[in-house]
């Protein structure tokens, strides 16, 4: 007897020749666990019940666990990615939050950071997000995972590489209220709620 598949995921980027949005579509979008068919997306953007990405999932728990309402608090997410920048906008509309959507060409971002509350850096930039563009006891969400050569100049001589976020951390660390290290932040949420997806579509597919 086959075993049934309840949750599809594709690892991105695919290779040059494959055409991501082609092999999402042919995915069923009940089986989508990481959120990205159009189905979702549309029923996310809708308000109503969907298979949600799992970095912006897991990034509104912690939010939630750290502060608890979210309402009328400014939110600014910087990035506009299908996979975080465009959902976690939305999840954060359904929280009852003021969102402003920015990225790397927005006019004087660091300004619109100082306004921000909730701080949600998913732009794909090492270090971008200086300390002193955070608004004090500002939540900052850092989702940005980049490797850049290490602090020892001979491992970097050897090619070696360390991971940072979005966010210059230790800069922000010493203004923000809360913060997510980069590695060992959101990265562990995105996996929880991969797992959550899963189950939660298994469920649905057999009528629980």
């Amino acid at each position: 007897m086959p075993i049934p598949i309840h949750g599809i995921l594709v690892q991105l980027p695919l290779p040059d020749h494959l055409d991501s949005n082609e092999v999402i579509a042919a995915i069923d979008p009940a089986k989508d666990v990481d959120g990205l068919h159009v189905v979702n997306a549309g029923l996310l953007a809708n308000g109503q019940p969907a298979l949600t990405p799992c970095t912006p999932l897991g990034s509104m728990i912690m939010l939630k666990e750290t502060l608890g309402d979210l309402r009328g608090l400014n939110a600014l997410v910087i990035g506009r990615s299908n996979l975080v920048g465009k959902p976690i906008a939305q999840l954060l509309l359904q929280a009852d939050c003021t969102v402003t959507i920015a990225h790397s060409r927005s006019r004087d971002l660091p300004a619109l950071c100082r306004q921000a509350d909730i701080l949600v850096a998913a732009v794909g930039r090492p270090e971008m997000v200086r300390g002193d563009w955070v608004k004090p006891g500002a939540t900052v969400i850092d989702v940005g995972i980049n490797r850049v050569p290490s602090r020892d100049p001979v491992a970097a001589a050897e090619g070696k590489t360390r991971v940072v976020g979005d966010v210059a951390f230790d800069e922000a660390k010493a203004v923000a209220g809360a913060i997510t290290p980069v590695p060992g932040g959101v990265g562990l949420m995105t996996v929880a709620c991969l797992l959550q997806n899963t189950v939660t579509a298994a469920k649905r597919q057999a009528g629980l």
